[in-house]
């Protein structure tokens, strides 16, 4: 038999995630704005990272 759906918690789990990865990415580019400045750089000249 299948399982029973869980539609609010996958829906959450969903959001975390999201939150998470919008949190490491906005972490990253203040990293990398700090990184352009102490170097005196113009952070629109940085190469963008992969993930």
């Amino acid at each position: 038999m299948a399982r029973k759906p869980n539609y609010d918690f996958e829906r959450r789990e969903r959001e975390r995630l999201k939150a998470l990865k919008v949190a490491e990415k906005a972490a990253a580019k203040k990293e990398a704005r700090e990184r352009a400045r102490t170097d005196g750089a113009d952070p629109a000249d940085a190469p963008a990272e992969e993930d």
